[in-house]
């Protein structure tokens, strides 16, 4: 098995230094939304500068680099062992490279690791095998200030009004917008699971981040839904990092899970505006990076 640690420390350096062209083009187009000399077309102005700044000088989009979320599909007699030591070892160079900043830190002492590199959680990886010869790597950097405004709603919801249907979804949805106002860094991408137990919702719906702004939910029902919380959300008003405007949602991409009877949960995982995913395929020696 070949040693793929430099390729891991380039899917790295793309992720959190070049933001994925489907965002950045959504980005753009919000900024022709909001009104003249407005704040919120302010905000916008000087994030696109920003994206194009980091990906010229190889740098970081965002200060708080994330916690990288790795998701491995490797062929079979691969040895996840052997994938997961050299994703470590290209988070610690990419640590050294400035690409990450250094955010492990251990939850009882407080101590920072200097490289990244924590518990079995840290960096987090999941691996799935697949069939064929080819190995897939999806990153994701989810920066704190959007996970804090991630939430969790167990339906049926007085308060809400949120019933056990796709309605009550929506309520849901759009309280946890309402909720994180500019404190997630809007405007965000909401990642929503319906279904599965707490933890296996949370990861459902980090999962449906992977998706490309571009693509439509293969489910009708939940494309319509997705479409409808994008539009309902940007009528709050919040806007670009809370300063009001027509774009505090930019997408939301949806994942149904199968659940117990008596469970009906529904995770929201905010993602900020440094919406930082990137791929990497490799077949042979053959390296795409998306």
């Amino acid at each position: 098995m070949q040693d793929l640690t430099q390729q891991f420390l380039e899917l790295v350096r793309l992720a959190a230094t070049s933001l994925p062209p489907d965002v950045e083009k959504a980005l753009g187009e919000a900024v022709e939304r909001e009104e003249e000399g407005s704040a919120a077309k302010g905000a916008l102005d000087t994030i696109l500068t920003n994206v194009e700044m980091a990906r010229e000088n190889a740098t970081p989009i965002c200060q708080d680099t994330g916690t990288p979320i790795f998701y491995v599909h490797y062929p079979e007699g691969w040895s996840t062992r052997k994938l997961k030591q050299q994703i470590r070892d290209a988070v610690v160079e990419a640590t050294k490279k400035s690409y990450l900043r250094p955010n492990a830190v251990d939850s009882i002492t407080g101590t920072n690791t200097g490289d990244n590199l924590g518990d079995e959680h840290y960096p987090t990886i999941h691996f799935e095998e697949v069939d064929g010869d080819t190995l897939t790597v999806e990153l994701m950097l989810k920066g704190g200030g959007c996970e804090n405004v991630g939430a969790q709603y167990k339906l049926p919801d007085a308060k809400l009004g949120a019933g056990r249907d796709l309605e009550g979804v929506r309520r849901a949805a759009l309280d946890a917008v309402y909720q994180a106002q500019g404190k997630g860094c809007a405007p965000g991408i909401l990642g929503i699971a319906v279904g599965g137990d707490r933890g296996s919702s949370f990861l459902a719906s980090k999962e449906a981040l992977l998706r490309t702004i571009d693509d439509n939910n293969p489910n009708p029902q939940l494309d319509e839904l997705e479409k409808t919380i994008t539009k309902e959300a940007n009528q709050l008003g919040i806007g670009p990092m809370g300063f009001g405007g027509q774009t505090t949602v930019i997408d939301t991409k949806i994942k149904a899970a199968h659940r117990l009877p008596a469970s009906y949960f529904v995770s929201v995982s905010y993602m900020c505006w440094a919406y930082r995913r990137r791929k990497m395929t490799i077949n042979g020696d053959e390296v795409i990076y998306a």
